[in-house]
């Protein structure tokens, strides 16, 4: 197939086209949807429209257990790929990935799959982002302006819009859908093992990096494994609330094109909270796009970066 020779991509298995964004979770996590894909090396390729941008966009996505990748870019006609949003209905105004229509479908057989035309598909590059770099912080024993203390909810609570609305504006959480004005003064020390920094304001510690794209429900084992093995030293990691998540917001984009202190890696673009939406989904934080939002499950999964109490720096 010329498709997957343009993207250098070899024992490619084909196109599945019965496969869509809302498929992924039961196919590639832990429960429901197609028969489950079993081998960490086994890859399938799907078409999806993008719509987290304006315009949206046709992509080609690379999935695996554990592994999602935008592959390439297809230059379907604007107006096409638009009605395919269209026809999403309500759903489009809350999800940003959808699957494609027939329209969509018997235009890439005929101008994409069956052609020897290679100038619609714009193939994508890995941006490879450094996991972690020197973060440029104080250490936490260095001395320090006594800092304002916000003690932020933790712990797991279902939330509504008008939840997020709420704390969003109570904590003047700089979130670009809802307070793109707001400013949340962290102040972060350097814990000094590359693996965590401290937040002196919210008291607490956070991991800079995090784990890979997985379930809700692998998410939670990550977390007892991480516990049982001491991660940096302590065994009380937990599943941000969604206040502590949103305090890591900043409120303009950093190097790191998230909006997100360059401290913490960029390969966790969107985290899970420990709070489900009432009537159903699951709430996140996007550093990506600077705000929360809420999904059915529909993206392929989730990113974790885990915190704790810092009882030693709230004490300070």
């Amino acid at each position: 197939m010329g498709l997957f020779k343009q993207l250098q991509i070899t024992d490619a298995p084909g196109i599945d086209w019965e496969m869509t964004p809302e498929y992924t979770f039961g196919t590639f996590e832990s429960w429901g949807g197609k028969e489950r894909v079993r081998s960490k090396d086994e890859r399938i390729y799907y078409f999806f429209i993008d719509a987290w941008d304006d315009p949206p966009k046709l992509c080609l996505m690379e999935r695996g257990i554990k592994h999602a990748r935008v592959v390439a870019e297809i230059l379907a006609p604007d107006e096409m790929v638009r009605q395919c949003v269209s026809e999403q209905g309500k759903v489009a105004f809350f999800e940003r990935t959808h699957p494609i229509n027939k329209e969509l479908k018997d235009w890439l057989i005929a101008n994409v799959i069956e052609s020897e035309d290679d100038s619609l598909v714009v193939p994508l590059e890995v941006d490879k982002v450094p996991d972690v770099e020197p973060t440029g912080l104080p250490g936490r024993d260095a001395a320090a302006e006594p800092a304002a203390r916000v003690w932020l909810p933790d712990g797991f609570k279902e939330l509504s819009e008008e939840d997020v609305a709420a704390a969003v504006f109570q904590y003047n959480f700089p979130d670009q859908e809802r307070n793109p004005g707001g400013a949340f003064p962290n102040t972060f020390v350097d814990n000094g093992d590359e693996l965590t920094v401290s937040d002196r304001v919210t008291g607490l510690m956070w991991q800079r990096a995090g784990t890979d794209i997985m379930s809700y429900r692998s998410l939670k084992r990550e977390v007892e494994r991480l516990n049982k093995e001491r991660f940096a030293g302590f065994d009380d990691w937990r599943i941000p609330s969604l206040e502590e998540a949103l305090s890591l917001l900043e409120g303009d984009k950093q190097a790191n094109d998230q909006y997100l202190h360059r401290c913490f890696s960029g390969n966790q673009p969107f985290i899970f909270v420990n709070a489900p939406r009432k009537k159903g989904g699951y709430w996140f934080v996007d550093y990506k796009q600077g705000r929360a939002f809420w999904a059915s499950g529909t993206i392929p999964g989730g990113f974790g970066r885990l915190c704790r109490t810092d009882e030693e720096i709230r004490e300070k």
